[in-house]
């Protein structure tokens, strides 16, 4: 690291158990985020301000006018412009020294195994199981940890699924039953729960990555923000997963 580094990342490096080796260790990851709206925001903000050294941004949609209620990394001037374009430049003037490859499109099973295959970690804030359940496959595939958030209305989770080390997928917890997910649109969300969800993922992310403390490995974390409720539950590896189990 040079001197404008240490300066940069300093409060972080002071951080008992993170020091510089955890530092240099985020600088020289590689990190797709799936999704930058209202989990997608806030993790690449944070994760780009940490100093992940390489991010994947992936989004095929464009900035409207509804999305600025959470969606926190674009602003009123972005609106029409596709949400990559609108999340580098925002992620550039936070913070130049990190890579960032931007990939303006629908992701299916076949681009995410071959993206994911590209990194040391993924984010997901994706909107729909179809994509969550293709890039839990991807993961478990390619033997990358998954950062896992949801939002609807008040209600949040977060996990982080680590089949790699042995604990439970994603599709361990939700089998994949065709239903879709409920959405924004049709339900509502409140914006800064979004917020709280996505700078988790990002938290579990630099954990992951640095080595530092215990992440939500095999663990939900789910928070009922009407009452201020969370709750931590153990989630099992299911023998029989037709994504990560014996078969």
């Amino acid at each position: 690291m040079n001197d404008e580094q240490l300066m940069r990342y300093s409060r972080q490096i002071m951080v008992p158990g993170f020091d510089l080796h955890g530092q240099e260790a985020l600088l020289n990851s590689r990190v797709l985020i799936i999704g930058l709206g209202g989990l997608g925001s806030p993790a690449a903000l944070y994760l780009a301000a940490a100093g992940i050294g390489h991010l994947t941004l992936a989004d095929f949609d464009h900035v409207e006018l509804t999305n600025l209620q959470r969606q926190i990394i674009h602003g009123t001037p972005d609106i029409g412009r596709t949400k990559t374009d609108s999340a580098r430049e925002r992620l550039a003037a936070i913070n130049p020294d990190v890579d960032i490859t931007t990939v303006e499109a629908r992701l299916d099973a076949a681009s995410l195994a071959e993206l994911v295959a590209t990194v040391d970690l993924v984010v997901d804030g994706s909107d729909n199981f179809a994509t969550r359940f293709a890039a839990n496959a991807a993961c478990v595939a390619a033997g990358r940890p998954l950062v896992s958030g949801a939002v609807i209305g008040m209600d949040g989770q977060i996990a982080v699924f680590r089949p790699d080390q042995g604990g439970p997928c994603y599709h361990c917890l939700y089998p994949d039953t065709g239903e879709e997910a409920q959405s924004c649109s049709e339900t509502g969300v409140l914006g800064p729960l979004t917020g709280v969800i996505g700078s988790l993922q990002a938290v579990e992310a630099v954990k992951v990555l640095s080595g530092l403390g215990q992440p939500l490995a095999g663990q939900l974390l789910v928070v009922d923000a009407l009452g201020q409720n969370w709750r931590r539950l153990t989630l099992a590896r299911d023998p029989n997963c037709p994504v990560c189990g014996r078969s």
